[in-house]
This record gives C-alpha cells, sequence and structure tokens, in this order.
C-alpha cells in the first residue's frame, strides 16, 4: 500500500505524467471550443501556446484559468492576425489556381506564389507563440517572429514538420478520419503545440529571462513620497 500511495502521489514520475496528460486535454478541449466561433480561433491558439509555455516554465499550471488569460490578454492581436493569414491564404490559393489554368510563361508565376505560401506558413507558426511569450506591439510581434524564424533554421524546420505532418496524414488518410477526429479533439492540437513550445522555448527563454529581469528592476525614477519616506524610516526603527 505504501508503495501504492507513494506511485500514485503527484510528485511521483507517474503522478506528473498524469497531470501533463490532464493539462493537455483541458487545454485541447478549451481550445477546440475557441473554434467554433472560427473568428476567435487566433486567439484561442495564442492562448493554448500560453498555456503550454506555462506549464513548460511552471512545471504545472491550471490549464482554465492560465488558458482564459492567454485568450484575453491575445484576443485582439490573435484575431487580427488570424483573419488576415486567413484572408492572405485564401488569395494565395486563388492566384495559384489561376495559374494553373494557363500554359507557358504564366503557369510558372504559380512557384513564386508557391514560395510566398511557404513563407506564409512559416510565419503563421511563429507568429502565436511569439505572441504568447512575449505581448508585444503588432509590429514587433511580426519583427520577433521572422528574427526567431531565421535565427534558428534547423529549429524552423522542425516545427514546420511537427505542424504540417500530422495535418497532412490526417487528410490523406480519410479511411482512418473518425478516428484522427477523436484523437484531434481529445489532445491532438495540445500535443503538437506542447512538441512546438518544447522546441521554441530554447529560441524564447533567453529573452523571456531577459524581459522578467526588466520587469522586476527597481523604477529608478520613482520619487518617494514623504508618507513612503516616514515609513521606510518606522520600518528601520529611526
Amino acid at each position: 500500500m505504501k508503495f501504492l500511495r507513494g506511485f500514485l502521489d503527484n510528485d511521483s514520475v507517474f503522478g506528473q505524467l498524469m497531470t501533463r496528460c490532464g493539462i493537455l486535454i483541458a487545454a485541447n478541449l478549451l481550445f477546440v471550443l475557441s473554434l467554433l466561433p472560427v473568428v476567435t480561433a487566433g486567439a484561442g491558439y495564442a492562448a493554448l501556446y500560453f498555456t503550454l509555455l506555462t506549464c513548460l516554465r511552471e512545471q504545472t499550471c491550471n490549464p482554465f484559468s492560465t488558458f482564459w488569460r492567454g485568450f484575453k490578454s491575445n484576443f485582439k492581436q490573435g484575431t487580427l492576425c488570424f483573419l488576415a493569414l486567413l484572408a492572405l491564404g485564401v488569395v494565395l490559393w486563388l492566384e495559384i489556381s489561376w495559374c494553373e489554368q494557363f500554359e507557358g510563361v504564366m503557369a510558372l508565376f504559380r512557384y513564386p506564389l508557391m514560395a510566398i505560401g511557404i513563407a506564409v506558413v512559416v510565419l503563421a507558426c511563429y507568429l502565436f507563440p511569439v505572441m504568447a511569450a512575449f505581448q508585444v506591439s503588432f509590429r514587433q510581434l511580426l519583427a520577433d517572429s521572422v528574427y526567431f524564424a531565421v535565427k534558428r533554421p534547423v529549429t524552423t524546420v522542425a516545427v514546420l514538420i511537427v505542424n504540417v505532418v500530422p495535418m497532412a496524414v490526417t487528410y490523406l488518410d480519410r479511411g482512418n478520419l473518425p478516428t484522427y477526429a477523436f484523437v484531434w479533439v481529445l489532445c491532438g492540437f495540445s500535443a503538437v503545440t506542447m512538441l512546438n513550445a518544447s522546441m521554441l522555448l530554447k529560441s524564447f527563454a533567453p529573452y523571456l529571462e531577459r524581459k522578467e529581469e526588466k520587469e522586476d528592476a527597481p523604477d529608478e525614477g520613482h520619487v518617494q513620497t514623504e508618507e513612503e519616506v516616514l515609513s521606510d524610516m518606522e520600518k528601520l526603527g529611526m
């Protein structure tokens, strides 16, 4: 019985694994709910990254309150980014389809359009995790996303593979679509996002530490009031 209690304890390997699985499932279900209105998909994706990055950094978290906090703080940027990416994707798809109807020089235009499409997909893979991690302006968000994507090309390729391959397999293997749908709804999105977050956190960590140091640094421009000075003197026994 003592062994069993130790095995089921929250601090045991099994307990930590079950806690992590619970966080993944809860965060995934919350993300699926955020997809229902469609326009909130971007905010939900940023919130999913916010939850899993928090889980990785703090080892555990409350997925419900953390997801909601990430959803609220990234609602505007996440929604605008999602709608912009969706519009750009539709335009590129229409342009490529149009070019494929021709032969010769016109047909060749589809290749640069495909290259632009790949660049947009790579940018989308970084926009939402950067948004969740740093809470910056839209211009800085774009700059940081491009910076992280270019800085570590191997990580970028790995993130692209982790994002694209599961979706491609689901699309191509239509005979098992019900099984794939069940997995995606249960934990698929959060599992993929957790893999991405684990890789990206290595790139983000030094900048997150600098950000926290700046936030914790005392405000040197603050001038103490007379009441604050008296209070400090009393604490010192003066």
